[in-house]
């Protein structure tokens, strides 16, 4: 059977763990602490005020968002749409699925850059696929040689995450320019995954690959509403994929889902409205709870490395110890009260790695959450070295 030999989804598992164990403090799920803002409510109302947008809209997303979004494309990536379409999908784990059934076949192989984001490994293995997993050096940055190594002729696309989930780790301009250079001359893919765009500290720059007039042919470029505008539950992402792919991905997308929620269309265009402008202040917060994480995890010392991340809101954590990363897992929520994810979720497996996520907590609480977890690292990482 085709889902025997796709994983199992982490965060319900470990969902399951916290729940059997009451006052454990979560550091484990990707979402941010605050909702919308006060103008995608007021979508919501726009919305409700005419009894036809209760029925099926179109599959594409509806005007008004269309537009906005093409906006945000010009102005905050530096896109010119000419020759490309704009998708609005039901999150970006969708737009994920609709560009890899739009460009590959079964067999075919799609490389990920390790560690990778759960989610994409699986959608690859759903679609009859192969993953090819790349190594990133030590500080979870690409290694295009390394990229380019791995291409065969089944390979159909390469896939790049940045700011990255799991690492935090932000790709530099210039690697991810060479991976588009590289998919061009391959005639492959670049899919590129910028759901945390918004999400970089310390001067740290995003850039989208597929903005360039030479990355407009083969990038397929994803995003996502659900990180900066808090908007998670409401299933908003869009892509942006070159004109010839546009009637493959309406297609699927018609057959999947018909149209994305357009109850949540409506709020995004609020969301967009309000804009990066908005997000900033909490961006702020982040940043500090972020400072505080770092600060923490470093007096571990040796114990516990704590790679750079300048983006997202994630830390993977390479603990010097021989445990599997799932059972370390289970001992700091049942001994400490404190849950975060197994690395090798993420596909590391010949090291034990935890993902520490630090943006679904009010500051006051994500803080305790990681004053926890240092006291049960410490403690069981002395235990075990004595």
């Amino acid at each position: 059977m085709r889902m025997q030999s796709v994983q199992s989804p982490i965060i319900p598992l470990v969902g399951e763990l916290i729940r059997d164990h009451p006052g454990t403090i979560s550091l484990g799920q990707g979402v941010v602490h605050f909702g919308p803002p006060r103008e995608a409510l007021e979508g919501i109302e726009l919305f409700l005020r005419d009894p036809e947008n209760h029925k099926y809209k179109p599959v594409q997303g509806i005007p008004a968002l269309l537009e906005k979004i093409e906006a945000k494309l010009r102005s905050e990536n530096g896109f010119d749409m000419r020759g490309r379409s704009v998708l609005v999908t039901a999150g970006g784990n969708m737009a994920f699925q609709n560009a890899l059934l739009a460009i590959a076949d079964a067999g075919d192989e799609i490389i990920l850059p390790l560690p990778y984001y759960f989610n994409h490994e699986m959608a690859i293995v759903m679609a009859g696929c192969r993953p090819v997993l790349v190594e990133t050096d030590a500080s979870y940055q690409l290694q295009v040689d390394a990229i380019r190594r791995a291409i065969t002729p089944r390979t159909r696309a390469i896939v790049t995450v940045s700011p990255n989930n799991p690492t935090g780790a932000v790709y530099s301009r210039a690697d991810l320019s060479a991976v588009n250079r590289l998919c061009r001359e391959q005639g492959i893919f670049h899919i590129s995954d910028e759901a945390y765009e918004y999400f970089t500290y310390d001067g740290s720059v995003h850039f989208s690959p597929g903005a360039t007039s030479e990355g407009a042919e083969h990038t397929l470029s994803l995003f996502s509403l659900s990180k900066a505008y808090g908007f998670a539950s409401w299933r908003i992402g869009y892509m942006v994929v070159p004109d010839r792919l546009l009637p493959a991905v309406k297609k699927i997308q018609d057959t999947v889902l018909i149209c994305p929620p357009v109850i949540s269309q409506f709020a995004a265009v609020g969301a967009l409205q309000a804009g990066r402008a908005w997000f900033q202040e909490k961006l702020a917060s982040l940043a500090q709870v972020r400072q505080v994480a770092i600060q923490a995890l470093q007096t571990l010392g040796p114990m516990c490395a704590v790679p750079r991340a300048e983006g997202a809101f994630y830390l993977l954590l390479k603990v010097d110890a021989p445990w599997e990363s799932m059972d370390l897992v289970r001992r700091l929520v049942i001994d400490w009260g404190v849950a975060v994810l197994p690395g090798s979720t993420f596909g590391v497996k010949d090291a034990c790695t935890l993902r520490v996520g630090y943006g679904a907590l009010r500051p006051e609480i994500a803080a305790e959450g990681i004053a926890r977890l240092v006291r049960g690292l410490e403690a069981l990482l002395e235990k075990n070295q004595s």
